[in-house]
């Protein structure tokens, strides 16, 4: 029988959207050959649901709960948590159609192991950790002592000071003295005089960088301003009102909790819940009145901390226990941030930060901050594992800062990352973490005897399963590649790579591609490489490999552990190797490359060469679907609705200028859409509102290797270090708007091919999913930051449900002529733009077609699978079979 492990995650913190992201992780790579996985959704109010499948794979929590049907009509597309539905909420069953409501006593029958993905309050902070050991059910991690030590930067301030451990100058200031009126000078003066400038200013009990400020400026107004923010307070002037021309907008950022004070909130003693209300009362304050309104969340702060600045390389390094409980740090990772602050935008969205493993320092320096953390751990007293960050000076002081007893666990967190440097999948690290979390506990638990008998199991399943893998059968697959998509191309491939990874069924190899369009080449990486923190990390490695002496020390350091928990011997080392190689080393081929070459028929024509099976179209209808252009110039031809669209050369630019400017105002009245014809995960698509913004996105899409002119990137609204394509031919099209129409809704829609006994292929057409935007079009952020954006799946085509499903099967039909005509093969995703008239008249707009849709942890291909009984897994499982069905039907292989 299976170990039944409860993934405890989400939560009421501000960090609840990590903590749901990284449970989802989880419940993905345990094996499964192993362990059954058993979903605990905790929500805003700490209630306990057993979470129904499907609702893991959503993008973020406010993508299902609260239900859509339990919030209210609103005239503005505001994105809410249950706390907002108002002071009743917490009484009403909002969880009931998400699952099985569940308590910690009923849940002690129902798992033998819970894994703690929770962050924050309740989760970090020993409350949990106590409640389950009175239930009597282990858990991972540390115990009650440390957590609590680890989610009080101020309490671990003051025992690292006495312990002995280096630290900077800080002082803490609780929120009665700081929220006195004028006390803000005081405290800053205070603040200079021990601390000095710059200095950091942080909330005591957050995590992921909420509610920190790095404050250069002497300047007692700005510091007021980041000593608020660390207390989710804010003053909002009607100068700054009036100056905001899109107020829901600014209610919106109000209303974020990550980014600042979040809801409810207190506004002149009165509680605010709603976004909505918050919109009506500011309007009617500053219409009636021109005093500043002060702010406050409910979920505040009681201390905040002020530290100097600490000018150094910054790292993290995970500590785990050995096989004798001794603490062992992994080779700790060096943060290169773009900005000086390391924040929620620059951890959780691929390709704004780089990590670099080991830390490039001496290697005196770097066992230095390994011992310094095992240290720390000890002293602590960690259990299992921990992160531990800091800082490292040029004089080589290393003062550690903020010890979290409960990582990160996204895909591509310092908690995968590391443990990969000593060979470990996150399918082995997760087991790792489950086996020595029992061990741990055995140590405190009064009644161990069942403990141990969980522990035996789980030895001879592990064993069981080392033996089976060398039966399964062999995927390739195919990530990165060079174009302003790679990074996500490396998040699709790594989460393809890690579902197969935790199957009974096949092996997956990670085959990274790099080069460019006149020649690319593959190099197969093992995971330590695989788990960069994204593809320029990985193209460098991959390109130029050295094992530092610091990791290999560890590699052996570690042997005990990772003989437990891997069967073949690892190899840490990429290398080159041509299709006529993997031809005969693997099975099939899974591609998870986004534009060129992946999406355009190139590698499809080489994979055929081998005969290897491969999933999505083939050659001919990728070379189409790749080109926006083409594919809606073809589908415009056979009668389906398209945008008016105009290829723009830079040729033509450069030589024709002011006749094609006339030419492009002629055919389209702004705003206007401009994009990429091959590239997209909404790179470079932007919404030209006139000529100045026409101009400056043309002088940036044709900048070639040149950097971005920051006044262009003023222009455009373009966000620091943001990827941004540079080629010769741009896209311009007609903004597609609601028009006459009594309903209009940008949607993505999802589907599944089956070959047939006959040789026909059946189209599998999902429910697609309404995609809401707070901007002018679909951000990067919105579509693969962790708690940004928010899709609705189904799409709510309309309020009666027998008109929604009328409206859904015109649109699911009108989508496989679509995918007939474009012949697409195996899986596809369309966006598209729907019109509902009052007649009932349906108008669906094709935006765009991807042969290879983005398949991300929270992609919404997977939210509509779900629907039609698939999980991830057994989704990619379907796309495989055909594949291989396809290509055993044309030619067999092997």
């Amino acid at each position: 029988m299976k170990i039944r492990v409860g993934i405890i995650f989400g939560g009421s913190s501000r960090e609840r959207e990590v903590s749901f992201a990284g449970g989802r992780t989880v419940y993905d790579n345990l094996n499964k050959a192993l362990f059954e996985a058993v979903p605990v959704f905790v929500d805003s109010f700490n209630r306990w649901t057993l979470l129904e499948w499907p609702y893991i794979y959503k993008g973020s929590i406010r993508d299902f709960y609260p239900p859509a049907a339990e919030i209210p009509p609103s005239d503005h597309p505001f994105q809410i948590y249950a706390e907002c539905l108002g002071a009743d909420a917490e009484k009403r069953p909002l969880t009931a159609s998400l699952g099985k409501p569940v308590t910690p006593a009923q849940l002690s029958e129902m798992i033998d192991i819970a894994f703690l993905c929770l962050h924050g309050a309740f989760g970090e902070d020993g409350r949990i950790q106590g409640l389950l050991e009175y239930e009597g059910i282990p858990y991972t991690g540390s115990g009650i002592l440390p957590s609590a030590i680890a989610i009080d930067k101020v309490a671990q301030r003051k025992l690292m000071v006495s312990a002995g451990y280096a630290s900077p100058s800080f002082i803490t200031i609780n929120r009665k003295e700081a929220l006195q009126t004028g006390a803000y000078k005081a405290i800053f003066e205070k603040a200079k005089s021990i601390v000095g400038l710059p200095m950091v200013i942080k909330s005591s009990r957050q995590g992921s960088s909420i509610g920190v400020t790095i404050l250069k400026e002497d300047d007692p107004d700005v510091f007021r301003k980041a000593l608020e923010k660390s207390f989710f307070c804010h003053r909002l002037t009607i100068d700054q009102w009036n100056a905001a021309d899109d107020k829901p907008g600014l209610v919106r950022a109000l209303a974020d909790f990550r980014e600042h004070i979040g809801l409810p909130l207190l506004m002149a003693s009165e509680t605010v819940y709603h976004p909505e209300v918050l919109l009506e009362k500011l309007t009617v304050h500053f219409r009636e009145s021109k005093q500043e309104v002060f702010l406050q969340s409910l979920d505040t702060e009681q201390d905040v901390i002020i530290e100097a600045f600490i000018n150094g390389k910054e790292f993290s390094c995970i500590v785990v226990q050995d096989e004798n409980g001794e603490p062992l740090a992994l080779p700790p990772t060096e943060i290169k941030k773009k900005v000086d602050l390391f924040d929620y935008r620059s951890k959780y969205l691929p390709g704004l930060s780089r990590k670099i493993t080991p830390i490039d320092l001496p290697i005196t320096d770097i066992n230095r901050i390994r011992k310094e953390c095992e240290s720390l751990f000890t002293s602590f007293m960690f259990d299992v594992y921990a992160r531990i960050d800091g800082f490292i000076t040029e004089a080589g002081d290393i003062f550690l800062n903020d010890p979290n007893t409960t990582s990160g666990m996204m895909p591509s967190s310092f908690f995968f990352h590391q443990a990969a440097e000593i060979g470990l999948n996150p399918s082995q690290f997760l087991t790792y973490i489950i086996r020595t979390s029992f061990v741990q506990r055995k140590k405190t638990f009064a009644l161990t005897a069942g403990l141990e008998t969980i522990l035996d199991r789980l030895d001879q399943l592990l064993e069981k399963e080392k033996k089976a893998e060398d039966g399964k059968k062999r995927i390739a697959v195919i990530l990165g590649g060079y174009s302003s998509e790679r990074h996500i191309s490396v998040e699709s491939g790594r989460n393809v790579y890690e579902k197969l990874a935790s199957s009974a069924k096949y092996f997956p190899i990670p085959i990274f591609l790099t080069g460019s369009d006149e020649h690319y080449e593959l190099y197969q990486i093992p995971v330590n490489i695989l788990l960069k923190d994204n593809a320029d990390d990985i193209r460098d490695k991959a390109e130029n490999f050295h094992m530092h002496e610091v990791t290999r020390e560890i590699i052996g350091l570690a042997e005990p552990i990772t003989k437990k928990f891997t069967h073949h011997a690892f190899h840490f080392e990429p290398r080159k190797i041509s299709f006529e190689e993997l031809g005969n080393e693997v099975d099939e081929v899974f591609i998870a490359l986004h534009g060129r070459p992946g999406e355009d028929g190139a590698i499809q024509t080489r994979l055929e060469a081998v005969g290897l099976p491969y999933n999505g179209s083939d050659q001919h209808s990728s070379e189409i679907t790749i080109d926006k252009f083409a594919t809606n110039e073809l589908l415009r031809e056979n009668g389906f609705l398209v945008a008016d669209h105009m290829l723009i050369h830079q040729e033509n630019w450069s030589t024709k200028h002011d006749d094609l400017i006339k030419e492009i105002e002629k055919q389209f009245s702004y705003p206007l859409i401009a994009k990429p014809v091959d590239d997209g995960c909404s790179s470079a698509v932007c919404k030209i509102k006139n000529r100045k913004q026409l101009e400056a996105y043309a002088r940036t899409f044709y900048r070639g290797n040149n950097e971005i002119d920051p006044d262009d990137a003023q222009i455009l609204g373009i966000k620091p270090n943001t990827e941004f394509t540079a080629k010769k031919t741009f896209l311009l099209e007609s903004l597609i708007s609601k028009e006459g129409a009594s309903h209009f809704l940008e949607i993505t829609g999802g589907m599944l091919t089956h070959l047939e006994k006959d040789g026909t292929i059946r189209y599998e057409v999902f429910e697609a999913s309404e995609a809401l935007t707070e901007g002018d079009v679909l951000s990067l952020e919105e579509k693969f930051l962790a708690g940004e954006g928010q899709n609705i799946t189904p799409a709510r085509y309309a309020r009666d449900d027998k008109e929604r499903v009328r409206i859904s099967t015109k649109v699911k039909d009108t989508f496989e002529q679509a995918a007939r005509l474009l012949n697409i093969q195996g899986y596809a995703r369309i966006d598209a733009f729907v019109r509902i008239y009052a007649d009932g008249k349906v108008d669906v707009i094709f935006i765009e077609v991807n042969s290879l849709p983005g398949m991300t942890p929270a992609t919404c291909i997977f939210h509509q699978s779900a629907i039609n009984g698939y999980k991830p897994f057994e989704f990619i499982d379907r796309i495989m079979e055909f594949s291989e069905s396809r290509t055993l039907d044309k030619s067999p292989h092997r």
